[in-house]
């Protein structure tokens, strides 16, 4: 019975949130609902036969119903449009200061801020009665070297984003993408000038004084286009990739390696759980132990965002599950996580595709890779390279028909590109923080180790070259069908989940709950 409640607690405030991000439901409706169905829960619960099966169905079904509602209150708490005052503005030339609440956004040809602005006043006769607050988030040249907690002037024209139709021909949302993380408007080339610097959180501003640091001393050991993958194995950056080396990297496959994803930092970290196990007089739980310092070392050195700790979130949890064996005890620990994100930041659910793959990807890592161990068993253990295959191809299974729903691509190559690279992703890591520490020290230390992890870089770079430029390597699929893809999650969830949820409706003796 208990565990039944928190599967129906979790589930029921998720699919409520699932419900409000599509379809807006009067509140005043959903309030009468949650009193109609906190009475029966009141009355269910004062029955003397209350343990009977008859009322135990009732009582899942109303907390059901209540949490249910609560994801729908949860969801329009943060659904609140921006300010009126600078809704009148679109579209016309403005003036506003601000602070710069995020790490730069660098790319290839520009960079974007995420500029938080507070107006106070319309005009100097017009003082608002309370300060309207909004995130514009501005495309500017890449000359000028802005920092997370600089407060700028900007002037320009203030626009709506606009979705707009990808590459491989899938409309993309942009406004509810740049909604999740309350920005509402954008902004391309303003004038901007820098007023101050060092306004921002004193804790984030060191961990990405610390990041930049760590990259300028890395790069300086390793030239590019190597010292660009490196950025983005230990660091997620990614974003000062050529068009062409990204696409590279998306129609191979391996795309995930350079994204913060629960995916590859578990790789990493249980290739290095495993390392440490194998060390004689080391205790298990020591290895376990290093694995979850890896990850919060990666979180650190990302600067601690949000994307950065889901990811962690999911790895530690997927790390536990396949050190200790026990799956279906972490699987309740990955949903109250799930929760516990969704909650903090409801449109995350329908709107952060990151999220979405991290979680995909970390049930095939903890519930498929152990169904699946058993077909490599002729591909040799050295260097783990059996867990890599086979945590790959689960992940990959899983996550694929998501992936051609979002994104259309699939490709013929990620398993081979994969596990060709993704045995040296550990070792290529471990020597580019080494590469980075030294560097801080002084740049002849890092000189052997950048050399070193060049090495290795240039080999997985001629890996992903080599695949991406096979004749059909891989396809695009513009309009992968929903229906269809939930019918295959649906069987997914069947084949791994069937006798739980079987069990989940049934009591042990049988009689329907």
């Amino acid at each position: 019975m208990r565990d039944r409640i928190f599967y129906v607690v979790c589930f029921g405030f998720i699919f409520g949130v699932l419900w409000r991000s599509f379809l807006f439901i009067d509140l005043y409706l959903v309030l009468l609902i949650f009193l109609l169905a906190l009475a029966l829960l009141l009355y269910f619960s004062a029955l003397k036969n209350f343990s009977s099966i008859k009322y135990r169905w009732d009582i899942i079904s109303t907390v059901f119903v209540l949490t249910f509602c609560l994801g729908i209150f949860r969801f329009h708490t943060v659904d609140v449009p921006a300010s009126r005052i600078f809704a009148l503005q679109i579209d016309q030339k403005v003036s506003f200061s601000g602070i710069i609440i995020d790490e730069p956004n660098i790319r290839e040809n520009n960079q974007k801020l995420t500029i938080r602005t507070v107006l106070k006043e319309v005009s100097p006769r017009t003082v608002l009665e309370k300060p309207a607050k909004t995130k514009i988030l501005a495309t500017v040249n890449l000359g000028e070297n802005f920092k997370y907690g600089d407060e700028v002037n900007f002037s320009g024209k203030l626009e709506k984003p606009e979705n707009f139709v990808t590459d491989q021909g899938k409309d993309f949302d942009y406004i509810n993408y740049l909604r999740k993380d309350g920005i509402f408007y954008v902004m391309s080339y303003p004038e901007i000038e820098i007023v101050s610097r060092g306004n921002g959180n004193k804790i984030k501003s060191t961990l990405f004084s610390i990041k930049e640091k760590f990259l300028e001393k890395m790069n300086l050991a390793i030239k590019p286009p190597e010292s660009l993958l490196m950025g983005g194995l230990i660091l997620g950056e990614k974003a000062s990739f050529s068009q062409e080396l990204r696409q590279d990297f998306i129609d191979t496959g391996t795309i995930h390696i350079v994204a913060l994803s629960g995916y590859n930092i578990t790789i990493i970290a249980e290739w290095i759980m495993k390392l440490f196990s194998k060390v004689p007089y080391v205790a298990k739980n020591f290895g376990i132990g290093m694995g979850i310092f890896a990850i919060f070392l990666f979180v650190l050195m990302t600067g601690a965002s949000s994307t950065a700790i889901r990811a962690g979130i999911m790895a530690i949890l997927a790390l536990v599950a396949r050190a200790t064996g026990r799956n279906y005890d972490v699987a309740r620990a990955l949903i109250l996580a799930a929760v516990g994100m969704i909650l903090l930041n409801p449109f995350i659910l329908v709107y952060d595709v990151s999220f979405q793959l991290s979680f995909i990807a970390t049930v095939a890592v903890i519930f498929l890779t152990p169904r699946i161990e058993k077909y490599f068993l002729w591909v040799t253990d050295s260097f783990k390279l059996r867990d890599v295959v086979s945590v790959t191809c689960a992940a990959y299974i899983f996550v694929l028909p998501f992936i051609l729903y979002k994104m259309g691509n699939l490709s013929l190559v990620a398993l081979p590109a994969n596990i060709f690279i993704l045995p040296f992703i550990p070792f290529t890591m471990g020597l580019g923080f080494l590469t980075g520490l030294l560097g801080l020290i002084h740049y002849i230390l890092a000189v052997p180790a950048g050399y070193i992890s060049y090495l290795f870089l240039h080999y997985e770079l001629s890996i992903i070259s080599f695949f991406a430029n096979l004749p059909f390597a891989s396809f695009i699929i513009p309009n992968f069908p929903l229906i269809l893809t939930i019918l295959i999650y649906v069987y997914f969830i069947y084949r791994l989940f069937g006798r739980n949820i079987k069990n989940f409706f049934i009591d042990k003796q049988g009689i329907t709950c």
